[in-house]
């Protein structure tokens, strides 16, 4: 309980353990709790683009996690607090976010907000988009197509991959991926791992998840993509991006809540890389 959270740090966490130049973008409200705020200092984030609310409360939720991986959200903050504290327009951009290599955010599947996202390409700067849940309802086929073809890369869990594209294998729910539009995937599968595609040349690969003590699985979605995204960019390498995402998530289950700030994982980081780099298989073109 009162643990900071959020797909925003847990990605920048992801991110940071890589590179050290990374921003975010929310919203707080006027009781944002001493101790987040100094996990966000410590973490050394460029924090410029954080909006307090003094009218408002802090977003809070509950997450209750099914042994099947579903999960529920139950927010504890109510009225205009949570529309208002998500909202992300392109004018809440400082200018030197605007500059950036790579953005990446969470979008709800029924509604989300693609004109940030097109803004963003239009600048040259890489997207990486993750539906950071399910879809409550069915969605046409250009509804879909219009989600997955948003970014440069779309990262769905295999939960919320059913949602949008029906009951099938990772293997097929890829090929769906890719007939809509999608150029990189970054398939996330818990335990089992992760499988990368590049939809131009039809290069795969199984990317193990990094072994490690399983304390609490949240955020560890929102850690791969970070990393990924990084990955990406750094390298232009699908295989190393992957294992950057894996790497990333690994840190984030092994407590409850964010890893400690003030920590380095450098040196651990690098070793966990070449270790999943080792176990990692190529998979034939689709």
């Amino acid at each position: 309980m009162g643990v900071l959270g959020g797909g925003g740090p847990q990605t920048a966490f992801g991110m940071k353990l890589w590179t050290d130049k990374i921003g975010l973008l929310g919203g707080i409200g006027h009781d944002f709790p001493a101790d987040a705020q100094e996990w966000l200092e410590e973490t050394g984030l460029d924090l410029s683009a954080i909006r307090t609310f003094a009218q408002y409360q802090s977003l809070r939720a509950w997450q209750v996690f099914e042994y099947d991986g579903r999960r529920t959200q139950v927010w504890r903050t109510q009225g205009q607090a949570i529309p208002e504290q998500l909202a992300l327009q392109i004018d809440h951009f400082p200018a030197s976010y605007k500059k950036a290599r790579a953005f990446h955010f969470g979008i709800h599947p029924d509604n989300p907000n693609l004109a940030v996202i097109h803004a963003l390409r239009d600048a040259g700067i890489v997207v990486s988009v993750e539906p950071f849940r399910d879809a409550g309802r069915e969605l046409t086929s250009k509804h879909v197509q219009m989600l997955v073809s948003a970014g440069h890369i779309f990262s769905p869990n295999l939960i919320e991959a059913e949602s949008m594209f029906g009951t099938a294998d990772p293997h097929e729910q890829i090929k769906r991926m890719v007939a809509a539009g999608a150029q990189i995937i970054a398939l996330r599968m818990g335990e089992a791992g992760s499988i990368v595609h590049r939809a131009d040349s039809g290069e795969t690969w199984q990317i193990p998840a990094a072994e490690t003590a399983v304390v609490d699985p949240t955020g560890a979605g929102n850690a791969y993509c970070g990393g990924f995204v990084v990955g990406w960019c750094e390298t232009g390498d699908l295989q190393a991006a992957g294992i950057y995402g894996s790497v990333a998530a690994s840190f984030m289950i092994e407590q409850i809540g964010l890893p400690p700030a003030a920590k380095s994982y450098k040196e651990e980081a690098r070793k966990r890389f070449d270790a999943v780099q080792f176990t990692s298989a190529q998979l034939s073109s689709y």
